[in-house]
């Protein structure tokens, strides 16, 4: 069976959240620059009928191929991009998609990806340790943990995923080196941890430190955020849905920054910038699932939504 034809049902977090803080209308324009399986992306495209558009944008070819079908009733109204959303601008550009009403980003890792043993992103099952969201991509999680010295590993883990144990884990990996699978990596982590304690798995956090380096998460995110303002058209919405605190930091900062008129440092007596804000916030406490939605689909507990609109 192939792997397109075996992927998982993926269920949209904060479906209808989402939604109503994009404003979806009739015979507008949207950009999903995270497709996924594409439940988001059918949600905008049902409410903005007739005539609305949606530009959806995945880095994953997989990703791509297969929600093809789950789209198959809306090919007038779709266009799909296999692309790093990092080129947000220039995507839209080369579609004629300029401007739009409504931008989302759903970040993070979806079931998907998730799910599929082969591409490496889960310590519940064993599969290579790769973790790259498309295979253009050169560098894998492996080359990683087997090349980095080991205080540039431990840093990593550290920074990336926010692992206060990353001394010991890198020390263990290190000593466990070369280390190619992921249950391989998941075993090395609890001995350097002591094992399991609570519901978090202990390799938690070194496989989410190891997928944001492998595929430039951060720096991707801060080049998109950046971009989303020049593809808004006046009072379009930005929608990001974030799954761990460097992520939503961003976003928090990006949207705060764009609400501003003035950059300077405290007690500048003349702005030196000329900073002209962008956006407004919409709300400024951060949207959460509904405890009913942690419940059915517990990979939503630590979604937060965020949005701003353009101004």
């Amino acid at each position: 069976m192939s792997l397109v034809m075996s992927l998982p049902i993926h269920t949209p977090v904060l479906l209808n959240e989402t939604v109503e803080a994009l404003q979806v209308q009739p015979g507008k324009r949207y950009v999903d620059c995270t497709l996924g399986s594409g439940g988001h992306t059918i949600a905008i495209l049902e409410k903005s009928l007739p005539n609305g558009k949606v530009l959806a944008i995945d880095a994953d070819p997989e990703t791509i191929r297969a929600a093809k079908t789950g789209l198959v009733d809306y090919t007038e109204s779709v266009t799909l991009v296999n692309d790093n959303f990092a080129n947000l601008e220039a995507i839209c550009r080369q579609n004629d998609f300029l401007p739009v009403h409504g931008i989302l980003l759903d970040l993070g890792i979806s079931s998907v990806q998730l799910d599929v043993s082969e591409r490496g992103f889960s310590f519940q099952q064993d599969g290579p340790l790769d973790m790259r969201f498309g295979p253009a991509q050169e560098l894998t999680a492996a080359d990683i943990i087997n090349a980095l010295p080991e205080h540039e590993l431990s840093q990593l883990i550290r920074t990336h995923g926010e692992e206060h144990r990353s001394r010991q884990i890198a020390r263990r990996i290190i000593r466990n080196r070369p280390i190619h699978r992921t249950l391989e990596l998941a075993r090395a982590v609890e001995a350097a941890t002591g094992g399991r304690r609570g519901k978090i798995h202990p390799a938690t956090k070194t496989f989410l430190a190891l997928r944001i380096a492998v595929n430039h998460e951060l720096e991707n995110l801060a080049t998109a955020l950046e971009q989303t303002v020049n593809c808004l058209g006046h009072q379009g919405r930005l929608v990001v849905i974030s799954y761990h605190s460097l992520e939503d930091r961003l976003v928090k900062q990006f949207m705060r920054r764009e609400t501003q008129e003035c950059l300077c440092p405290p007690g500048t007596a003349v702005c030196e910038y000329g900073h002209v804000p962008s956006l407004k916030l919409i709300s400024r406490k951060v949207i959460t699932p509904h405890l009913s939605e942690i419940q059915s689909n517990p990979r939503s507990r630590s979604a937060k939504l965020r949005v701003a609109e353009r101004i």
